[in-house]
């Protein structure tokens, strides 16, 4: 089993690129070269890269680019604001109108259940999932939530999906035993004051602000438990480019694990450099969101693989995806060791 979390070697190494593609970055600024960068430019392999401006945990994406993780990996890589479903991404991956997407691993593997022809190849960080209560409730953990009603921005959120397998796994059935109820992710906390929820569940920067804003118990999160070593975003590349080009999806690959080591050790960067996609969030609170995060934690190999069959298995718990699925069979297909 391999991570680059518990390899002090890869990790170190990591750093020193990380600085280096920094460095190097810099140093053409000084100097001034537009015809040489120009020129390298043409030579760049071009790649679209879909994910989610609005999601913290994310940062990682145009620090790659800001930082020149992409350009020292040869790839001139466009950033697509993806705002859809989650199956209208996986299509636009698979279909080669994006190549390759960042998304949550609990909203990513029922569609790719499904059989879109889309490989993950890495895990990106944890963290950044929370389910929030009023202090007043006296709601402190989720047996607490035991027959109440929980607000959640939409029902096949990656929040709901987590914190419906935390239910199951304390005995408390997540179906009939706890109320969910759908608002738009900004109403969440309104509707928690008027008590027509008990709590909220919902990911990073909304929930984070709601916590702080309106002064939230924070009831459980997903680094809880097992989880605090997994994963919850994942990087998934068009199959058709990992066979066809397996070069390119490596290095696409490489320059992400590389960037979000970066944000893991230069979180005010990080945070000031994701900021405009965030105008309500200050550059502070985001820098203390990245740090709650495991960006150190970004898996691939069979540790990686590992962690989408256990995953797999969670979501057939709570009958997301289908009983009969075989969960390292699932992981198998859609996973592609690159890296290797």
């Amino acid at each position: 089993m391999h991570t680059l979390l518990n390899d002090p070697s890869r990790r170190a190494w990591l750093r020193k690129t990380a600085w280096s593609a920094g460095g190097l970055a810099l140093a053409g600024a000084s100097f001034g070269l537009p015809a040489t960068r120009a020129s390298a430019d043409e030579n760049l392999k071009k790649l679209k890269l879909s994910w989610n401006a609005g999601g913290i945990c994310t940062a990682p994406v145009p620090v790659a680019v800001k930082e020149g993780f992409f350009h020292k990996h040869g790839l001139d890589v466009e950033l697509v604001n993806f705002a859809g479903s989650t199956d209208q991404l996986l299509e636009a991956i698979a279909t080669g109108k994006s190549d390759a997407g960042v998304g949550m691993a609990l909203r990513w593997i029922k569609p790719l259940e499904q059989g879109f022809d889309v490989k993950l190849t890495a895990g990106i960080h944890g963290g950044c999932m929370r389910v929030l209560s009023a202090k007043s409730s006296g709601i402190v953990d989720l047996q607490g939530l035991k027959g109440r009603t929980i607000g959640v921005s939409d029902m096949a959120s990656p929040a709901k999906n987590f914190f419906a397998i935390s239910f199951r796994k304390i005995g408390v059935d997540p179906e009939n035993e706890v109320h969910w109820r759908q608002y738009p992710a900004p109403l969440l906390g309104e509707a928690l004051k008027k008590g027509e929820v008990q709590a909220i569940a919902d990911g990073d920067p909304t929930i984070w602000n709601l916590r702080e804003s309106d002064h939230l118990y924070e009831v459980s999160n997903n680094l809880c438990g097992e989880y605090a070593n997994r994963v919850c975003c994942v990087l998934g590349v068009r199959g058709s480019l990992v066979r066809k080009d397996r070069a390119t999806a490596q290095a696409l690959t490489q320059a992400l694990l590389e960037a979000t080591e970066w944000t893991a050790n230069h979180p005010d960067e990080a945070a000031a450099i994701f900021a405009p996609n965030a105008p309500s969030a200050n550059v502070a609170q985001l820098a203390a969101m990245l740090r709650s995060h495991t960006h150190h934690h970004h898996p691939t190999g069979d540790a990686f693989k590992e962690e989408i069959a256990l995953y797999a298995d969670d979501l057939k718990s709570v009958g997301v995806i289908n009983a009969g699925t075989d969960s390292n069979r699932f992981a198998t297909r859609v996973f592609s060791d690159v890296i290797a």
